[in-house]
């Protein structure tokens, strides 16, 4: 495929996590038509992220998905979504707890904000659980019974690491629910600080219906080469 003949795919989301909006734009305009889904995640929310969201919307036609991993009591849960639904984002991330994505299905009424619930963040292993005194349990045993218990709260979706994508979308529950997948490194990435990853093409074979991709596009010498080297990897 030639860059000419890059053509965007929704299944790969590329995230912006770039310190602020400006470079964030930036790499939005290098990457082009090449790409149509765009992350922008909590450590962007106080440098531009929400005005770069609307502006990415807005004006140049692109998806968003905001990675905030909402977590509080209900009724604030609830009134956050509420106002960030009026942005016409497509996804959402909350913790996946029951009350924290019932809360939030409630404030994301009469929009199209779809809710995805957060699992076990990929950068943990169960050491990192240890120590958070969370639950004895093998990590993806873990992370499959938080999405079944997210999806039977009305979660439209489920984040995870690609090493569970296949477990979680044996549930019965997960039919017609998304499936996103961070920890997603092209052949020959460096890991940086994810701990369970897989490569683009195993994540969809194994049941993602979306893909995150950031520092291996982002710190890429040619960006818009690297969109096209995922997106060759790819199943058809």
């Amino acid at each position: 495929m030639t860059d000419a003949q890059t053509l965007s795919d929704d299944r790969l989301i590329v995230a912006l996590d770039v310190p602020n909006a400006i470079q964030g734009l930036s790499l939005v305009e290098q990457l082009g038509d090449s790409v149509s889904f765009y992350k922008i995640g909590l450590g962007m929310l106080t440098t531009g992220g929400l005005a770069l969201a609307n502006e990415l919307i807005q004006e140049h036609g692109k998806r968003i998905f905001l990675d905030m991993k909402l977590f509080d009591i209900s009724a604030t849960i609830e009134n956050a979504v509420r106002g960030l639904a009026q942005f016409d984002l497509d996804f959402l991330t909350v913790h996946g707890d029951p009350h924290v994505i019932r809360a939030a299905k409630e404030g994301a009424a009469g929009s199209n904000l779809k809710i995805l619930g957060v699992t076990i963040l990929t950068s943990l292993d169960r050491a990192d659980l240890d120590a958070g005194l969370m639950k004895d349990g093998t990590v993806p045993e873990l992370v499959v019974e938080r999405a079944a218990l997210a999806f039977e709260a009305g979660a439209d979706g489920i984040i995870a690491s690609p090493q569970e994508a296949a477990s979680i979308r044996a549930l019965p529950e997960s039919a017609g629910r998304l499936i996103v997948t961070p920890g997603v490194r092209p052949a020959g990435a460096a890991l940086g600080d994810q701990k369970r990853v897989a490569t683009p093409g195993s994540a969809i074979a194994a049941g993602a219906d979306h893909i995150v991709v950031g520092r291996p596009v982002w710190k890429a010498p040619a960006p818009r080469a690297a969109v096209r080297a995922i997106l060759d990897e790819l199943p058809r």
